[in-house]
């Protein structure tokens, strides 16, 4: 009978390593990439953004339906399963949609001002509420929240940091208040509300009522408002400005990405500048700290 071969020094062969290369390689793919954003949908008829860093994935808003919601998630090889949280802004329906389904579903936990909270359609197991200017960790994420200025009570937006970078939004807000300046300076990736061009609402279809309530300082950002804000964040250190929540009537892309180009090359400042597409999948913005940048 021929020599039996030790198993201890048994030649390893491929059919052996391969599971768990696999995990580990797929691990490596979720846990290893950098911070990075979505938009699945960005307009007056439903938002909803995608934030994910070192295993950690946050849903900004839930303004479209929970299936939509999931077949973008699909889409990225991921399930709503993988959702540690939903950060919502305000209680207005094109922000929170979907969020009574999506939980019901899924039981994601929901993080929302006591104002907000009010008004959402969630169980209370599920709900993390706060006071504006709160902060909080969500997994990899530090959150500050700030007040916005808007018609929808304990209405707030988010700045989120972690080693990688930081990303922030500003949406539904008539003018940009102290706190958001505050709290969004430096950040390297902005999502930023241009709801309207000016003379487009002024000479608009909309009735007054309406014109008057997007115009005041509980309305919307204007194109305007949203170039001069993002030199403020582009001069404080921001590479990436993603334009937002555009009105279908009161504004086109190209004339909110002009306006905040106009601005931005006035002042000699590069950045990458692009517009959230309205009902889906955006490309993804991959976010680097400025310092990680700098020291590459």
């Amino acid at each position: 009978m021929g020599a039996r071969q030790n198993d201890r020094f048994r030649p390893v062969v491929l059919s052996d390593i391969a599971p768990l290369f696999l995990f580990d390689y797929c691990y490596k793919l979720w846990y290893d990439l950098p911070m990075e954003f979505y938009t699945f949908a960005s307009s007056s008829s439903g938002n909803a953004a995608l934030l994910r860093c070192d295993g950690t994935a946050v849903l900004l808003d839930a303004g479209i339906s929970a299936r939509r919601i999931a077949q973008s998630l699909a889409a990225l090889h991921m399930t709503p399963d993988e959702l540690d949280a939903v950060l919502v802004t305000h209680a207005h329906s094109d922000h929170v949609n979907g969020l009574a389904t999506l939980t019901k579903k899924y039981a994601v936990p929901v993080y929302a001002t006591r104002g907000t909270a009010n008004f959402l359609p969630v169980p209370a197991e599920l709900l993390h509420t706060f006071e504006p200017g709160a902060a909080f960790a969500v997994g990899a994420l530090d959150v500050r929240s700030f007040r916005t200025s808007h018609d929808a009570a304990g209405s707030v937006d988010y700045r989120f940091d972690s080693p990688e970078g930081s990303f922030g939004a500003l949406t539904d807000s008539g003018y940009v208040t102290d706190e958001a300046a505050e709290t969004l300076a430096g950040v390297d990736a902005l999502l930023l509300e241009a709801n309207h061009d000016i003379d487009m609402l002024q000479n608009g279809p909309y009735p007054y009522h309406l014109k008057r309530r997007i115009l005041s300082d509980l309305g919307h950002l204007s194109n305007e408002a949203a170039a001069e804000f993002a030199l403020y964040c582009v001069r404080a250190g921001a590479r990436d400005v993603l334009l937002a929540h555009l009105s279908a009537e009161n504004n086109t892309p190209a004339a909110a990405e002009y306006a905040v180009a106009r601005r931005l090359q006035s002042a000699g400042c590069p950045v990458r500048l692009g517009v959230a597409p309205k009902a889906e999948l955006s490309e993804a913005h991959r976010i680097e700290h400025t310092l990680v940048r700098a020291a590459r």
